[in-house]
């Protein structure tokens, strides 16, 4: 162990392994403390114009949640596969593959809502709840510090996190769903490209499915979450929803720009 367990995630990790609520305060504090994590063993995307527009594009549907007072930040991790996931807090990262893969800027809006739609549901902290065992202060050690580093340290962020972070019951897949298709429409954003990013994401795992394996991993979907969005978005006024922005010269700019850079690294070994 090269490093112990900080104050704050320590007493995190008493609370939770202690059967009690984690709050608001300890929410936040753990979230920063694994955005850390994340950003100094993830390749992250410095690029001010691409990392600005991700911002106010998440910023403009997290804001209008019932947790819009979170400090809300948007990063992009410089990788080819898909994937995306949120940190309690207010954090949410989706990779450069991804993005790849839309064409219009309301499909990204519509990850982007949905993985806000879990932070809004505190579903991380629900699990955490949950995990009223040892375990989970075994995780939160690993996850917050460098206390597990060994030669397998580069593995600990997508192994823990994904087991604590993304991986959601079809329940929450559905529920995030949801909020994602309001977030958008508070947004003024088209929620057509909610069903229509899972309809890429379906035709690729038929076709070419070693791209999508991450996403498919950590996010369970299959063709009735696709019909529920849209039996969702039909309740809706049909003259709003033509009101509604599906795609910007901006976006387009974005992610020429992000298609400009340098291919993504290789996974480090052990990723």
């Amino acid at each position: 162990m090269r490093r112990l367990l900080t104050g704050a995630a320590l007493a995190l990790t008493i609370g939770v392994t202690g059967g009690c609520g984690v709050s608001t305060q300890q929410e936040i504090e753990m979230g920063a403390q694994y955005a850390q994590q994340i950003n100094a063993q993830l390749p992250i995307i410095t690029d001010a114009e691409i990392n600005r527009y991700v911002n106010v594009l998440g910023d403009s549907i997290a804001r209008l949640t019932s947790r819009g007072d979170l400090d809300w930040r948007f990063y992009i991790v410089d990788s080819p596969e898909v994937n995306a996931f949120a940190v309690p807090g207010g954090f949410i990262y989706v990779n450069r593959g991804l993005i790849a893969r839309t064409t219009t800027m309301d499909q990204l809006a519509g990850v982007l809502g949905h993985e806000i739609g879990h932070v809004v549901q505190r579903h991380s902290v629900k699990q955490m709840e949950q995990q009223q065992t040892a375990n989970i202060g075994v995780t939160l050690a690993c996850v917050l510090t460098r206390v597990c580093e060994s030669q397998a340290a580069g593995a600990a962020i997508n192994a823990v996190g994904a087991a604590v972070f993304a991986r959601f019951s079809r329940e929450d897949e559905m529920e995030a769903d949801a909020e994602a298709v309001r977030n958008v429409i508070r947004a003024g954003i088209n929620p057509n490209g909610i069903p229509q990013m899972f309809e890429i994401l379906l035709e690729e795992r038929r076709t070419r499915p070693a791209g999508v394996e991450a996403w498919f991993a950590t996010h369970p979907l299959e063709e009735d979450r696709i019909e529920l969005t849209r039996k969702q978005i039909s309740s809706y006024d049909p003259a709003l929803l033509r009101s509604l922005v599906e795609d910007s010269r901006n976006y387009q700019t974005f992610k020429a720009r992000l298609n400009s850079l340098p291919p993504s690294p290789a996974p480090r070994q052990g990723e």
